[in-house]
């Protein structure tokens, strides 16, 4: 509480001394997006391209005269291959330089892009678009190489969906497409039997399996993106591998590129929307101390903006200059939880096996729900404010509403979005029953292995208060928490894909505008494994069998949207009464140092909109706290006018 209080009293400096200009630049969005339907009764459904008056700046925020974005970076792109890629550092690069059918705006409402206008027909199966004549491709040395056209959608699904490709965003696109997922798996060999197809040079249409309320948001995920299939032939394997193996037809082209030095991107001086690009270059250089020297480095002018981390917020917040530099980052529809093992696959020496027999007891997951303290782990990420960066349930508040209600408060979700979850006598109580029911099938104490990254500066804090946290509380008679780091690189690959651990966090982020995006990781999944549970209900069907059901009822309603939230919202609800998992925190939030206003920026929780710079602007000074909180009210207020 001091340290709070401590927070509080020097933003009131801020507020009361501070009317410089401003500095952003989180790649995160305000988490207040509502979503609506599509259209589905054969009308045209294009948003309008008249864009909303613009809110009226405040406090004296100004722009550079320098409209150059500065970076440093320690991870390297792997591929530029679009194509294939399911990472955000590689497609957050193609988004800048490749533009999608459709886009949002800086107020999170649909806006044509590549495609200018679009229909669907009465039965919601065909969409059909117009697509923008005279949008070129280019090389890397801004020479015309062909025109975009409606082919160049069709020639990108059909590599897509060979599987040799290797894509791994496939089955975003051959789930919804109908013959998609058959074309994929060999059942139909024809490319032509594929619900994709160039009507004429500039009418693209896609055909669906069934119909899908929030297929308008899909598209502008990499699953959709164009390429040009003669130059894609042309290149063959070595199709984005360099600045000269690919084409750009979006706002920037890539026009450096030296893997472990540097990466530039300049402004496309022939976009057709050139009008809305302000950013003239980004220039990322790399450092393997990226995460080290980067305050430094903003402080002197070298870079654009920088987080501020609970380890470095006290030197800030104590020195009068740096202090006016900093203000809140915005929240992003990213999700945190902890997801129980059940299928463990560490070294025998941790007794992978007796953690699988516990974690099939449903009283000895609710000890953990319950016994885990949420606000002491959060406390080490955020020292002053943990409580507002708590998230309870997986699907985070104001990502889909209906008629006003938010999907959290639907169904059996609002009594989990209500409930902070944390109760030290009811963890004993859950624990000491689950002692009971498992007796001596199990040998107590229960190893519990989790592993954390190495490249947070906290983690290995966090890590050992929960460690201490759950020991302290259940006694170490009753479980042994082992934590485990490992390097940044390779992390996901050699922890939770690979089932080498009990208990860990994990986050996961939306694709499209429906619950089902949140839905999807437990399916069949390499987060948490839960088709291999062996716990059955009262009717002895075995409980993933039921979630899995639960799922797939709810995907079944496409025409009630209200009554299909609902089953989702059930159906994360039992995926919560079971305790399989255990949500921690909203994504986003802290602090942040930056020459960017991040209420200039494309928003939407989905797709790569947020990763454009289109639309940005480079400030003269870092946007202090006042000035944020004047910018959000201005956003809030245009936004609530557009989405009328």
């Amino acid at each position: 509480m001091k340290r709070l209080m401590v927070l509080v009293l020097a933003l009131m400096v801020v507020l009361s001394a501070c009317s410089t200009t401003s500095q952003t630049g989180d790649q995160t969005r305000v988490a207040d997006q509502t979503t609506a339907a599509p259209a589905t009764d054969g009308t045209t459904a294009a948003a309008e391209t008249t864009q909303p008056a613009e809110p009226e700046s405040s406090l004296d925020i100004a722009y550079s005269d320098e409209q150059v974005y500065k970076t440093v970076y320690a991870d390297e792109v792997t591929t530029m291959n679009y194509l294939v890629t399911a990472t955000t550092l590689e497609f957050g690069l193609a988004a800048n330089f490749i533009d999608t059918l459709v886009d949002y705006n800086r107020y999170g409402k649909l806006i044509p892009s590549l495609a200018e206008s679009w229909t669907v027909s009465d039965d919601g199966l065909v969409w059909t678009f117009k697509i923008r004549e005279g949008v070129n491709w280019y090389t890397w040395d801004g020479q015309v190489y062909a025109e975009t056209v409606a082919q160049d959608f069709v020639d990108a699904l059909k590599y897509t969906f060979n599987p040799e490709n290797g894509s791994k965003t496939a089955n975003i696109a051959y789930d919804v497409i109908k013959n998609g997922k058959a074309y994929y798996e060999g059942g139909i060999t024809d490319f032509e039997q594929v619900g994709v197809k160039a009507v004429d040079k500039y009418t693209l249409e896609y055909t669906l399996e069934e119909p899908i309320p929030y297929f308008e948001s899909m598209l502008t995920y990499v699953s959709f993106f164009p390429v040009n299939g003669q130059f894609l032939a042309e290149q063959g394997a070595a199709f984005g591998t360099s600045k000269e193996t690919l084409l750009y037809n979006g706002a920037y082209i890539l026009t450096e590129f030296e893997p472990q030095n540097k990466r530039v991107l300049t402004a496309n001086a022939n976009y057709w929307d050139k009008d809305n690009v302000h950013i003239e270059k980004i220039n990322y250089k790399y450092n393997k101390e990226a995460a080290t020297v980067a305050q430094e480095l903003f402080l002197r002018g070298e870079v654009s903006q920088v987080g501020v981390g609970s380890d470095s917020i006290d030197a800030w917040m104590a020195d009068p200059n740096m202090r006016k530099q900093i203000r809140p980052a915005t929240a992003s529809y990213y999700t945190y939880f902890y997801a129980l093992n059940f299928d463990p696959k560490y070294d025998e020496a941790f007794s992978p096996e007796q953690w699988k027999i516990a974690v099939n007891n449903l009283n000895f997951r609710k000890a953990f729900y319950h016994g885990f303290d949420r606000l002491a782990a959060l406390t080490v990420d955020e020292p002053y404010t943990p409580e507002n960066k708590i998230g309870n349930t997986i699907t985070p508040e104001a990502f889909v509403n209906m008629n006003g209600k938010d999907f959290i408060n639907m169904g059996e979700l609002d009594k989990h979005a209500k409930d902070m979850k944390f109760d030290e006598t009811a963890a004993k109580d859950y624990m000491d029953k689950a002692v009971a029911e498992l007796g001596d099938q199990v040998e107590w104490p229960i190893k519990v292995v989790m592993p954390y990254n190495t490249g947070g500066s906290n983690n290995a804090m966090k890590a050992q208060v929960i460690e201490q946290q759950l020991e302290n509380l259940f006694g170490s008679d009753r479980i042994d928490v082992y934590i485990m780091p490992y390097p940044p690189s390779g992390y996901l690959s050699n922890t939770r894909r690979a089932g080498k651990y009990s208990f860990m966090e994990v986050n996961w982020g939306p694709d499209y505008a429906d619950p089902h995006t949140y839905t999807e990781m437990f399916i069949d999944s390499n987060y948490n494994f839960p088709e291999n549970t062996t716990e059955v209900d009262e009717n002895g069907e075995n409980k993933y069998v039921v979630y899995e059901k639960m799922v797939d009822a709810a995907q079944a309603e496409k025409v009630d949207l209200a009554k299909r939230y609902e089953m989702y919202a059930n159906a994360e609800s039992y995926l919560l009464d079971n305790a399989w998992v255990i949500p921690y925190r909203k994504g986003g939030g802290g602090y942040v140092a930056s020459l960017l206003n991040p209420f200039e920026q494309p928003f939407s929780p989905f797709g790569v909109a947020t990763e454009r710079w289109k639309g940005m602007h480079i400030l003269s000074q870092p946007m202090n706290a006042e000035q944020f909180e004047n910018e959000k009210a201005l956003w809030e207020a245009a936004r609530d006018e557009a989405l009328k």
